[in-house]
């Protein structure tokens, strides 16, 4: 399933004070050109003085909803005018289900080290985890509760706001014996064009463009792209 377009930029500019809007919500609908499926996602984010609170929800169609995924996420940063502004505390849970199963609940907590340019048009982000995953049975039918996850999150804004580059890069330990595996990795960039930088149009906030999703043993074993079209309106 797809995680997020990435808000690692709002995040970063609310945390260090900047004075940049904040634009916080949005809902963005894909076209799977493989799957021939559609994908919507919610995300919200929402700041506080001592952290940020994230979740998405997505939901697949074809046409009906065939699988519902949503991920929960709180950065602790109790410690934001230190020299130590760039450390967060996270905590996050994932979980979900399709028409057949649901999925193994995931619960995760580490820390994340967040950077910047200096005039914020390029973010990162990087979050080392320990992931707990009490459904994981082995090859052997015992449980594998105790895994890990490194996620890398970068955005970047560029020709004066008109276009942005983000995405993610997930690699995590999971007992997958269907599969022969326990490590997967999934990264999903997405390029945007966003159209309120059209003289006469700064009110309407919609993005037109896509993302590509790449996985190994994600879905299944072996290495795979998906290409999809999209648009996304920001609140």
């Amino acid at each position: 399933m797809k995680k997020l377009s990435i808000i690692s930029f709002l995040f970063l500019a609310l945390l260090f004070g900047t004075n940049l809007k904040s634009q916080a919500q949005n809902v963005q609908l894909f076209y799977d050109l493989e799957r021939e499926c559609a994908t919507s996602t919610v995300e919200m984010f929402k700041p506080d003085s001592f952290g940020s609170t994230f979740f998405f929800i997505d939901m697949n169609y074809s046409p009906k909803v065939t699988e519902a995924y949503w991920e929960i996420a709180r950065e602790f940063n109790f410690w934001q005018n230190s020299n130590l502004s760039w450390l967060s505390i996270h905590a996050e849970y994932n979980g979900g289900m399709n028409s057949l199963m649901s999925f193994n609940n995931a619960w995760l907590a580490g820390l994340t080290y967040s950077g910047h340019s200096q005039d914020f048009t390029k973010t990162w982000s990087l979050s080392v985890m320990y992931k707990a995953i009490p459904g994981t049975i082995n090859s052997v039918g015992k449980k594998e509760t105790h895994n890990f996850q490194i996620t890398g999150v970068w955005g970047i804004q560029f020709l004066q706001g008109w276009c942005s580059f983000s995405g993610f890069i997930d690699f995590w330990r999971e007992a997958r014996p269907w599969q022969g595996t326990n490590f997967i990795l999934i990264s999903e960039p997405q390029f945007w064009v966003n159209l309120n930088k059209i003289q006469g149009m700064e009110d309407v906030n919609l993005s037109i463009g896509g993302e590509l999703e790449l996985s190994n043993n994600f879905v299944e074993k072996g290495f795979r792209a998906m290409p999809a079209l999209g648009a996304k309106w920001t609140f």
